[in-house]
């Protein structure tokens, strides 16, 4: 795969610094998801999109018909991963990690999440989570993704990130991001609209919402809806390694 490099990559990095993190924080609070619009500029998306023809770069594919996941593909970026996706997943854990940190105590967890991403990796290795999880996943017409939490193990950062590298009505039409809400109050979905190079940060499998008799947890899924024409790629940071 075409290693996506040079100047562009710490310019893209650095774009995280631009957005509004207390209402990013308040957003997912609120909905379980918030969005970074224009994170990755349209060449690198196309860059990216384009690199999946290729081997090079990846530790494995996965046909999602084979393992009851849905209808696509998706590809494992291996380690070391391209520079701009291990500069990108540094710099948003950097900035997750405090929410992260909030719903942990909020929910009673005991678990925290160091400032850094090189040493949550290190707690992931040494409990065998070796595998890099970033992946860029591939839809044509008739695919589609099952509602699904991407956990890999036993140390799980609470949030992920989801950047769209297509262009909607034009690459491809359905195609939307879907989440899931299950509650004591009964099950919620949302659609969520995305341009291309839009990221969406969203909860990996719980998060705390307040009630009338105090916090509860409640389980998010997500997933993507039937591809009804074109090709669809989206690019996915998960932050914990897998077994």
């Amino acid at each position: 795969m075409k290693r996506v490099a040079g100047p562009g990559v710490a310019a893209q990095a650095d774009a995280c610094d631009g957005y509004d993190w207390a209402q990013v924080g308040r957003m997912l609070d609120a909905h379980g998801n918030a969005e970074l619009p224009g994170l990755l500029s349209a060449s690198l998306c196309k860059a990216l999109a384009a690199g999946y023809a290729g081997d090079e770069g990846y530790r494995t594919r996965i046909v999602m018909a084979r393992h009851g996941f849905g209808r696509g593909e998706y590809k494992y970026f291996a380690y070391p991963l391209p520079p701009l996706l291990d500069q990108l997943r540094i710099a948003l854990y950097r900035r997750l990690a405090p929410i992260a940190n909030r719903w942990n105590r909020s929910l009673g967890l005991d678990a925290r999440y160091p400032d850094e991403l090189e040493e949550f990796l290190r707690r992931c290795h040494q409990a065998g989570q070796t595998r890099p999880t970033p992946l860029i996943l591939q839809y044509g017409e008739g695919d589609y993704n099952c509602l699904h939490q991407d956990l890999y193990g036993d140390h799980v950062f609470p949030l992920q990130v989801a950047i769209l590298l297509s262009r909607p009505g034009e690459d491809y039409t359905g195609g939307e991001f879907v989440m899931t809400e299950l509650s004591p109050r009964g099950q919620r979905a949302e659609v969520v609209p995305l341009r291309q190079g839009d990221a969406l940060v969203f909860t990996v499998n719980q998060r705390p919402v307040a009630g009338s008799r105090g916090v509860h947890r409640v389980a998010m899924r997500h997933g993507v809806s039937r591809i009804r024409s074109g090709h669809r790629h989206t690019l996915g940071l998960i932050f914990h390694d897998a077994r």
